[in-house]
């Protein structure tokens, strides 16, 4: 299991603590108080690369600023574009 330090988007440590939410259906460690832009970010994608879904709803990237919670199953993939 890959324990993440993160911080919040204004740099700020994040709270101290961890907690597990799944990541594409594995278990992973995040720190307490970690938004979904954190997780993205401390995972090394920028935040146009990935789509995401917390607890099978798809969150856009303006709304990833949402805390995520213990348990929280969090779902990483490739946008679509096209016609």
């Amino acid at each position: 299991m890959k324990n993440l330090e993160v911080s919040t988007s204004d740099g700020v440590p994040a709270k101290t603590g961890t907690m597990t939410i799944q990541l594409d259906g594995r278990p992973h460690q995040v720190g307490a108080g970690s938004t979904l832009a954190d997780l993205v970010a401390a995972l090394g994608h920028a935040p146009e690369a990935v789509s995401t879904a917390v607890n099978g709803e798809f969150v856009a990237r303006h709304a990833r600023e949402r805390a995520l919670a213990e348990g929280d199953a969090v779902l990483l993939f490739q946008p679509i574009v096209g016609g």
